[in-house]
Protein backbone atom coordinates (compact mmCIF):
# COMPACT_ATOMS: atom_id res chain seq x y z
CA UNK A 1 0.00 0.00 0.00
CA UNK A 2 1.34 3.83 -0.86
CA UNK A 3 2.18 5.44 2.08
CA UNK A 4 1.94 9.62 2.60
CA UNK A 5 4.46 11.22 4.64
CA UNK A 6 3.73 14.81 6.23
CA UNK A 7 6.31 16.74 7.54
CA UNK A 8 5.09 17.96 11.05
CA UNK A 9 7.04 21.68 11.51
CA UNK A 10 7.00 23.12 14.77
CA UNK A 11 8.50 26.25 16.58
CA UNK A 12 8.94 27.29 20.25
CA UNK A 13 7.74 24.09 21.55
CA UNK A 14 4.47 24.05 19.69
CA UNK A 15 3.16 22.46 16.31
CA UNK A 16 2.02 24.84 13.83
CA UNK A 17 -1.09 25.30 12.42
CA UNK A 18 -0.31 24.69 9.46
CA UNK A 19 1.28 21.16 9.97
CA UNK A 20 -1.91 20.22 10.73
CA UNK A 21 -3.15 21.49 7.92
CA UNK A 22 -0.78 19.96 6.50
CA UNK A 23 -2.12 16.29 8.05
CA UNK A 24 -5.61 17.10 7.14
CA UNK A 25 -4.87 17.03 3.72
CA UNK A 26 -3.00 14.36 3.33
CA UNK A 27 -5.80 11.93 5.50
CA UNK A 28 -8.52 13.83 2.42
CA UNK A 29 -6.03 12.28 -0.21
CA UNK A 30 -5.20 9.10 1.80
CA UNK A 31 -9.07 8.00 1.20
CA UNK A 32 -8.56 9.01 -2.25
CA UNK A 33 -5.38 6.78 -2.85
CA UNK A 34 -6.29 4.11 -0.48
CA UNK A 35 -2.72 4.89 0.88
CA UNK A 36 -1.67 5.23 4.77
CA UNK A 37 -0.53 8.33 5.94
CA UNK A 38 2.73 8.96 8.83
CA UNK A 39 4.30 11.83 10.17
CA UNK A 40 8.07 12.51 10.65
CA UNK A 41 8.91 14.54 13.32
CA UNK A 42 12.79 16.26 13.45
CA UNK A 43 14.39 18.75 16.18
CA UNK A 44 15.53 18.35 19.70
CA UNK A 45 13.47 17.79 22.86
CA UNK A 46 10.71 17.13 20.88
CA UNK A 47 9.32 14.08 22.09
CA UNK A 48 6.03 15.50 24.16
CA UNK A 49 4.83 16.52 20.18
CA UNK A 50 5.08 13.43 18.67
CA UNK A 51 2.67 12.21 21.61
CA UNK A 52 0.54 15.25 20.80
CA UNK A 53 0.09 13.91 16.99
CA UNK A 54 -0.13 10.40 17.86
CA UNK A 55 -2.99 11.46 20.52
CA UNK A 56 -4.71 13.82 18.17
CA UNK A 57 -4.84 12.37 14.55
CA UNK A 58 -3.93 8.51 15.52
CA UNK A 59 -1.07 7.76 12.86
CA UNK A 60 2.50 6.52 13.50
CA UNK A 61 5.02 9.20 13.97
CA UNK A 62 8.71 8.63 12.75
CA UNK A 63 10.52 10.92 15.65
CA UNK A 64 14.35 12.42 14.91
CA UNK A 65 15.00 14.27 18.52
CA UNK A 66 18.89 14.75 18.61
CA UNK A 67 20.79 17.93 20.13
CA UNK A 68 22.12 18.46 16.54
CA UNK A 69 18.93 19.30 15.25
CA UNK A 70 18.02 21.86 17.46
CA UNK A 71 18.39 24.67 15.45
CA UNK A 72 17.12 24.23 12.17
CA UNK A 73 19.21 23.90 8.97
CA UNK A 74 17.96 22.74 5.94
CA UNK A 75 21.16 20.33 5.10
CA UNK A 76 21.10 18.64 8.33
CA UNK A 77 17.56 18.03 8.34
CA UNK A 78 17.40 17.04 4.44
CA UNK A 79 20.03 14.27 5.69
CA UNK A 80 17.74 12.79 8.17
CA UNK A 81 14.73 13.06 6.56
CA UNK A 82 15.34 11.74 3.17
CA UNK A 83 16.14 8.72 4.16
CA UNK A 84 12.32 8.32 5.28
CA UNK A 85 10.88 9.78 2.40
CA UNK A 86 12.28 7.63 -0.29
CA UNK A 87 10.15 5.00 0.89
CA UNK A 88 6.92 7.32 0.44
CA UNK A 89 5.09 7.90 -2.88
CA UNK A 90 4.76 11.67 -1.93
CA UNK A 91 6.06 13.91 0.85
CA UNK A 92 3.84 16.99 1.97
CA UNK A 93 5.20 19.39 4.19
CA UNK A 94 2.92 22.37 5.44
CA UNK A 95 4.58 26.20 3.69
CA UNK A 96 7.07 28.38 5.61
CA UNK A 97 10.20 29.62 5.33
CA UNK A 98 11.84 26.62 6.52
CA UNK A 99 10.04 24.21 5.11
CA UNK A 100 10.29 25.95 1.50
CA UNK A 101 14.15 25.63 1.77
CA UNK A 102 14.26 22.32 3.48
CA UNK A 103 11.39 20.73 0.55
CA UNK A 104 13.71 22.35 -2.53
CA UNK A 105 16.83 20.87 -1.29
CA UNK A 106 15.42 17.48 -0.69
CA UNK A 107 13.90 17.72 -4.19
CA UNK A 108 17.82 18.37 -5.56
CA UNK A 109 19.24 15.65 -3.46
CA UNK A 110 16.83 13.33 -4.47
CA UNK A 111 16.29 14.15 -7.94
CA UNK A 112 12.11 14.28 -7.65
CA UNK A 113 9.64 17.24 -8.51
CA UNK A 114 8.52 19.29 -6.29
CA UNK A 115 5.32 21.06 -6.47
CA UNK A 116 5.54 24.50 -4.36
CA UNK A 117 2.38 26.45 -2.85
CA UNK A 118 -0.61 23.71 -3.54
CA UNK A 119 -4.08 25.19 -2.88
CA UNK A 120 -5.56 21.90 -3.56
CA UNK A 121 -4.82 18.14 -3.76
CA UNK A 122 -6.46 15.13 -5.69
CA UNK A 123 -5.82 11.42 -6.64
CA UNK A 124 -5.04 11.28 -10.05
CA UNK A 125 -4.49 7.52 -10.76
CA UNK A 126 -1.49 6.84 -8.23
CA UNK A 127 -0.23 10.03 -8.31
CA UNK A 128 -1.07 13.59 -7.05
CA UNK A 129 -2.57 16.47 -9.02
CA UNK A 130 -2.00 19.71 -7.38
CA UNK A 131 -3.87 23.07 -7.93
CA UNK A 132 -1.53 26.61 -7.60
CA UNK A 133 -1.82 29.94 -8.74
CA UNK A 134 0.55 31.32 -11.28
CA UNK A 135 1.15 34.65 -12.58
CA UNK A 136 0.14 36.81 -9.36
CA UNK A 137 -2.65 34.65 -8.66
CA UNK A 138 -4.41 35.16 -12.38
CA UNK A 139 -4.26 32.02 -13.44
CA UNK A 140 -4.95 28.49 -11.00
CA UNK A 141 -2.89 25.47 -12.78
CA UNK A 142 -3.22 21.98 -12.42
CA UNK A 143 -0.04 20.10 -12.23
CA UNK A 144 0.41 16.22 -12.04
CA UNK A 145 2.78 14.85 -10.15
CA UNK A 146 4.52 11.23 -11.15
CA UNK A 147 7.40 9.92 -12.01
CA UNK A 148 9.98 9.71 -9.39
CA UNK A 149 9.43 8.50 -5.60
CA UNK A 150 8.22 10.54 -3.65
CA UNK A 151 6.84 13.64 -5.36
CA UNK A 152 7.60 16.76 -2.86
CA UNK A 153 4.59 19.17 -2.23
CA UNK A 154 4.42 22.03 0.14
CA UNK A 155 1.06 23.55 1.03
CA UNK A 156 -0.30 27.41 1.10
CA UNK A 157 -1.43 28.06 4.78
CA UNK A 158 -5.11 28.31 5.11
CA UNK A 159 -5.99 26.62 1.86
CA UNK A 160 -6.40 23.20 3.48
CA UNK A 161 -8.69 22.41 6.83
CA UNK A 162 -6.54 21.30 9.92
CA UNK A 163 -7.01 18.20 10.77
CA UNK A 164 -10.24 16.90 13.34
CA UNK A 165 -8.35 13.92 15.02
CA UNK A 166 -8.69 10.36 15.07
CA UNK A 167 -8.00 9.22 18.36
CA UNK A 168 -4.66 7.59 19.76
CA UNK A 169 -3.97 4.50 17.96
CA UNK A 170 -0.79 5.41 16.41
CA UNK A 171 2.63 4.62 17.39
CA UNK A 172 5.86 6.78 17.98
CA UNK A 173 9.32 5.48 15.74
CA UNK A 174 12.11 6.66 17.43
CA UNK A 175 15.04 7.02 14.15
CA UNK A 176 18.43 5.97 14.69
CA UNK A 177 20.35 8.42 14.50
CA UNK A 178 23.88 10.12 15.99
CA UNK A 179 25.15 13.79 15.29
CA UNK A 180 24.17 15.11 12.19
CA UNK A 181 26.71 17.44 10.39
CA UNK A 182 25.53 20.59 8.55
CA UNK A 183 27.72 22.72 6.35
CA UNK A 184 25.57 26.18 8.22
CA UNK A 185 26.83 27.72 11.79
CA UNK A 186 24.13 29.27 13.62
CA UNK A 187 25.19 32.62 15.22
CA UNK A 188 21.69 33.47 16.86
CA UNK A 189 18.03 34.83 16.09
CA UNK A 190 16.89 38.02 15.98
CA UNK A 191 13.15 37.67 17.12
CA UNK A 192 10.60 39.90 15.49
CA UNK A 193 8.41 41.85 17.36
CA UNK A 194 5.44 39.92 18.58
CA UNK A 195 1.68 39.68 17.14
CA UNK A 196 -0.41 37.66 15.21
CA UNK A 197 1.40 35.62 12.35
CA UNK A 198 0.46 36.80 8.68
CA UNK A 199 0.45 33.05 7.12
CA UNK A 200 -2.03 31.97 10.50
CA UNK A 201 -3.71 35.03 10.32
CA UNK A 202 -8.08 34.62 10.41
CA UNK A 203 -8.00 38.24 10.09
CA UNK A 204 -5.67 41.19 8.41
CA UNK A 205 -5.58 45.01 9.10
CA UNK A 206 -3.46 46.02 6.64
CA UNK A 207 -2.24 49.44 5.79
CA UNK A 208 -1.27 51.33 2.43
CA UNK A 209 0.34 54.77 1.34
CA UNK A 210 -3.08 56.57 2.73
CA UNK A 211 -2.41 56.27 6.09
CA UNK A 212 0.68 58.84 6.06
CA UNK A 213 -1.67 61.48 4.46
CA UNK A 214 -2.85 63.32 7.62
CA UNK A 215 -2.46 66.91 7.00
CA UNK A 216 -5.07 67.50 9.63
CA UNK A 217 -2.89 65.67 12.30
CA UNK A 218 0.48 68.21 13.44
CA UNK A 219 3.43 66.96 14.80
CA UNK A 220 5.57 68.10 17.21
CA UNK A 221 7.37 71.17 17.00
CA UNK A 222 10.58 69.65 17.03
CA UNK A 223 9.66 67.68 14.17
CA UNK A 224 9.64 69.81 11.28
CA UNK A 225 12.05 68.28 8.11
CA UNK A 226 9.19 67.11 5.44
CA UNK A 227 10.20 63.48 5.57
CA UNK A 228 10.19 63.53 9.24
CA UNK A 229 6.81 64.68 9.66
CA UNK A 230 5.75 62.21 7.12
CA UNK A 231 7.57 59.70 8.84
CA UNK A 232 5.78 61.08 12.18
CA UNK A 233 2.16 61.13 10.73
CA UNK A 234 3.21 57.13 9.54
CA UNK A 235 4.30 56.12 12.42
CA UNK A 236 0.52 57.67 13.91
CA UNK A 237 -1.83 56.03 11.62
CA UNK A 238 0.25 52.82 11.93
CA UNK A 239 0.06 52.83 15.74
CA UNK A 240 -3.56 53.14 15.34
CA UNK A 241 -3.74 50.28 12.89
CA UNK A 242 -1.76 48.05 15.34
CA UNK A 243 -4.42 48.76 18.27
CA UNK A 244 -7.30 48.08 15.88
CA UNK A 245 -5.48 44.78 15.06
CA UNK A 246 -5.21 43.84 18.79
CA UNK A 247 -8.86 44.92 19.44
CA UNK A 248 -9.51 42.10 17.02
CA UNK A 249 -7.01 39.67 17.46
CA UNK A 250 -5.82 40.32 13.81
CA UNK A 251 -2.46 40.68 12.16
CA UNK A 252 -0.98 43.90 10.97
CA UNK A 253 -0.04 44.13 7.22
CA UNK A 254 1.45 46.58 4.90
CA UNK A 255 2.04 47.23 1.16
CA UNK A 256 5.70 47.66 -0.17
CA UNK A 257 5.43 51.08 -0.38
CA UNK A 258 5.23 51.53 3.33
CA UNK A 259 8.29 49.14 3.77
CA UNK A 260 10.60 50.20 1.58
CA UNK A 261 9.74 53.86 3.19
CA UNK A 262 10.81 52.43 6.42
CA UNK A 263 7.33 53.17 7.97
CA UNK A 264 6.83 48.88 9.09
CA UNK A 265 9.07 46.56 9.01
CA UNK A 266 9.47 43.94 6.01
CA UNK A 267 7.42 41.05 7.98
CA UNK A 268 4.67 42.57 7.54
CA UNK A 269 4.43 43.04 3.60
CA UNK A 270 2.33 41.62 1.32
CA UNK A 271 2.19 40.95 -2.03
CA UNK A 272 4.08 39.68 -4.90
CA UNK A 273 7.60 40.61 -3.27
CA UNK A 274 6.52 39.96 0.09
CA UNK A 275 3.69 37.34 1.59
CA UNK A 276 0.92 35.87 0.01
CA UNK A 277 -1.93 35.56 2.81
CA UNK A 278 -5.12 33.66 2.99
CA UNK A 279 -7.07 35.18 5.97
CA UNK A 280 -10.94 34.78 6.17
CA UNK A 281 -11.09 39.01 6.61
CA UNK A 282 -9.00 41.28 5.06
CA UNK A 283 -9.21 44.71 6.14
CA UNK A 284 -7.34 47.54 3.36
CA UNK A 285 -6.95 50.99 4.81
CA UNK A 286 -5.76 53.66 2.49
CA UNK A 287 -4.38 50.65 0.21
CA UNK A 288 -4.94 51.71 -3.27
CA UNK A 289 -5.03 48.18 -4.48
CA UNK A 290 -1.74 48.11 -7.24
CA UNK A 291 -1.72 44.28 -8.68
CA UNK A 292 1.55 43.23 -7.23
CA UNK A 293 -0.35 43.85 -3.76
CA UNK A 294 -3.24 42.33 -5.40
CA UNK A 295 -1.32 38.91 -5.86
CA UNK A 296 -0.75 38.32 -1.87
CA UNK A 297 -4.42 38.88 -1.09
CA UNK A 298 -6.25 37.01 -3.94
CA UNK A 299 -6.98 34.33 -1.48
CA UNK A 300 -9.01 36.46 0.86
CA UNK A 301 -11.87 35.40 1.68
CA UNK A 302 -13.31 38.63 2.54
CA UNK A 303 -11.83 41.98 1.48
CA UNK A 304 -13.23 45.05 3.20
CA UNK A 305 -11.40 48.43 1.67
CA UNK A 306 -11.53 51.82 3.34
CA UNK A 307 -10.04 54.83 1.09
CA UNK A 308 -11.01 58.31 0.38
CA UNK A 309 -10.82 57.66 -3.47
CA UNK A 310 -13.73 56.47 -4.95
CA UNK A 311 -11.77 55.08 -7.84
CA UNK A 312 -8.97 53.45 -6.11
CA UNK A 313 -8.99 49.76 -7.84
CA UNK A 314 -9.20 48.21 -4.50
CA UNK A 315 -12.71 48.50 -4.47
CA UNK A 316 -12.66 46.20 -7.63
CA UNK A 317 -11.35 43.13 -5.45
CA UNK A 318 -13.31 43.93 -1.64
CA UNK A 319 -16.27 42.65 -0.70
CA UNK A 320 -17.17 45.49 0.59
CA UNK A 321 -16.29 49.02 0.06
CA UNK A 322 -16.35 52.30 2.24
CA UNK A 323 -15.41 55.20 0.40
CA UNK A 324 -13.97 57.68 3.70
CA UNK A 325 -11.04 58.73 5.91
CA UNK A 326 -9.71 55.86 7.85
CA UNK A 327 -7.95 58.27 9.93
CA UNK A 328 -11.60 58.50 11.22
CA UNK A 329 -12.58 55.24 10.59
CA UNK A 330 -9.99 53.57 12.56
CA UNK A 331 -10.77 54.75 15.69
CA UNK A 332 -14.45 54.38 15.31
CA UNK A 333 -13.76 50.63 14.95
CA UNK A 334 -11.70 50.52 17.99
CA UNK A 335 -14.21 51.83 20.12
CA UNK A 336 -17.30 49.28 18.08
CA UNK A 337 -15.70 46.78 18.55
CA UNK A 338 -14.24 47.06 22.21
CA UNK A 339 -17.50 47.87 23.03
CA UNK A 340 -18.77 44.21 21.16
CA UNK A 341 -16.15 42.87 23.03
CA UNK A 342 -17.10 43.98 26.93
CA UNK A 343 -20.64 43.74 25.98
Amino acid sequence: MAKLLIYIDHHDGEITRASWEALGAGRALCSELRAEMEAVLLGHDCAHLAKEIVERSGIPVHVGDHASLGAFRADAYADVLSPIAVEAAALILPDNGRTRELAAMLAVDMNVGLIPDATDLEAQGDGILATRAIYSGKVRSKVHGTGGSPVIVTLRSRAFAPDEGHGASGSVMDLEMGEVQSSIEVLGFDRSEGGVSLADAAVIVAGGRGMVNQPDLDPPAEVNDPEAVEAWRAKQGFAQLQELAKTVGAALGATRAVVDAGYVDYAHQIGQTGKVVSPDLYFAFGISGAIQHLAGIRSARTVVAINKDPDAPIFRSARFGLVADMHQMVPALIAAFAEIQDS
